[in-house]
């Protein structure tokens, strides 16, 4: 048995012996995948390979907290039921003994690569302690690696104003005849911007162009960039650390959002428009996409935030996924919906239709804590409405959302949802008609809100108590629930793969 494996097989014996606590947890998802047990960051390596979806993910499984980076591995036919895979990457070689940080992967010649950043730490403080390469590990079957010998294929940042240090998270992808990758990174003075490689094989790379980059209100570190083309436009997808609150903005520790542009994949220069969040919710970062059989754009993201409060951990497991969203484009922005393939955890569907709202209601049958809830509003005379879940028998545990007519804004306050952190986000949302569109995804401990049919998404997480399951439309004048529906969704936490039973 190789180091490699061994490393593996202690992380899964680990693993094994810490998933008992954390499945009895009860604000371990249902229907989101998540570890099955300790710490989980970011997505890495979504791809579509033999007919499965494969995701991979960072994972520390020996505690609850970030630390010792690996990746964990699940698969899907579906984007519904997913199970899990044996980690596939374990931090053992000198070029990544503190971490396999994130990356990507691509198919070629019928076999599995996974690119990723190697990291070392030289000292104590980890912003300027490090060193980081970029690595290859292919599999045969998708599920066992092996790291190649000329690793690293990227042995270090190039010349110029690009920080030697901080160059990470690579997201691959071809071209004709030519693989490209691009990897995040600051200049010298901290600013975010994105990096450029060119290969004709996965092995030998060259350095293209800082294609993206540079303006320090766009923060002090890019990470975890994707870019693609969606619908005759070139999409540049990028986590900027360190951009400051403007107005109802940027007021989580860190954003995810995307640069609509045109890339010139031969000097490896992007001309782009503005800067646009994917998500305006309290928990959503480094989203990665995937360009499945069907030809659709399917993104998934980390629904957490760094520095966050996160009450899972004393229950041995930390951190989940967003379901899968599909990426659309409208009025040259970009719209998410969720995968149509969530239709098969529906069940117990229940139907209102014209109900007037005037102070509160509650809907025969519209509860729980494992649901979606899909709701069209007229406004009416109302000038404050909206919808509260997870809510207590005693007024004291609800989750918020409300409609400001004279302001324009959606609001999401989580100050009473339980434990865990507070706060309120909003977004602006323009009524169609008069209406308001909601769809809403509610899991054990989160929520995640696609409002007017995809054009703002809000995320986040919440810690309500086991009780609280009520849900509630109110409005200060009249609101008419034009149609409501609802469906418990099944419970389909991630299963064991035949390699972990």
């Amino acid at each position: 048995m190789n180091r490699h494996q061994k490393e593996i097989d202690k992380a899964m014996n680990s693993v094994n012996k810490a998933q008992i606590a954390a499945n009895a947890s009860y604000w371990k998802p249902q229907y989101h995948v998540s570890p099955l047990a300790n710490w989980t960051n970011d997505p890495n390596g979504f791809v579509y390979y033999k007919g499965e979806y494969h995701l991979f993910y960072q994972h520390n499984p020996y505690e609850s907290v970030w630390g010792s980076i690996h990746w964990g591995h699940v698969k899907s036919s579906d984007l519904a039921y997913w199970t899990h895979l044996p980690i596939s990457l374990a931090p053992e070689m000198e070029y990544d003994r503190d971490g396999c940080f994130s990356g990507s992967a691509i198919e070629k010649d019928g076999m599995l690569y996974l690119m990723y950043t190697g990291n070392q730490w030289t000292g104590s403080n980890y912003d300027t302690d490090l060193k980081q390469f970029q690595c290859i590990a292919v599999s045969e079957d998708g599920v066992t690696f092996h790291k190649i010998a000329e690793n690293p294929v990227i042995p270090a940042a190039p010349e110029g104003d690009i920080h030697p240090n901080h160059f990470r998270d690579p997201k691959v992808w071809k071209r004709g005849n030519a693989y490209y990758c691009v990897l995040g990174s600051r200049t010298n003075d901290q600013a975010g911007q994105v990096l450029m490689y060119r290969s004709a094989d996965l092995i030998r790379w060259e350095f293209v162009n800082v294609i993206a980059g540079g303006d320090p209100k766009l923060g002090f570190m890019w990470e975890c960039p994707d870019l693609f083309s969606l619908e005759h436009h070139d999409v540049l997808i990028l986590s900027p650390q360190g951009m400051k609150p403007e107005g109802h903005l940027y007021h989580n520790l860190h954003q995810s959002g995307y640069l609509l542009g045109r890339l010139d994949d031969e000097t490896g220069t992007f001309h782009h428009w503005d800067f646009n969040l994917l998500d305006y919710g309290f928990d959503f970062y480094a989203p990665q996409t995937v360009l499945d059989d069907r030809g659709r754009r399917i993104m998934i993201a980390w629904m957490a935030m760094w520095e966050s409060e996160m009450p899972e951990q004393q229950h041995g497991w930390a951190g989940a996924m967003t379901i899968p969203r599909e990426l659309k484009m409208k009025d040259d922005k970009i719209i998410s919906v969720p995968a149509r393939e969530l239709r098969k955890l529906r069940q117990d569907e229940v139907t209102a239709e014209h109900v007037p709202v005037s102070g509160k209601v509650e809907l025969e049958g519209v509860s729980g804590d494992c649901l979606e809830l899909e709701a069209c509003i007229d406004a009416q005379s109302a000038f404050i409405f909206g919808i509260r879940f997870r809510c207590d028998d005693h007024g004291k545990e609800a989750t918020i959302l409300s409609y400001d007519r004279l302001t324009g804004m959606l609001a999401l306050n989580r100050n009473e949802s339980g434990k865990g952190p507070g706060g309120i986000r909003e977004v602006p949302v323009d009524l169609v008609e008069g209406e308001l569109h909601l769809r809403l995804f509610i899991d054990r401990s989160s929520v995640e809100i696609f409002i007017q049919r995809g054009e703002k998404v809000m995320s986040a997480r919440i810690y309500p108590q086991e009780s609280s399951t009520g849900i509630e439309f109110f409005a200060d004048g009249l609101i008419i629930l034009n149609k409501v529906r609802a469906w418990k969704l099944r419970n389909c936490r991630p299963s064991l793969g035949t390699y972990l039973r």
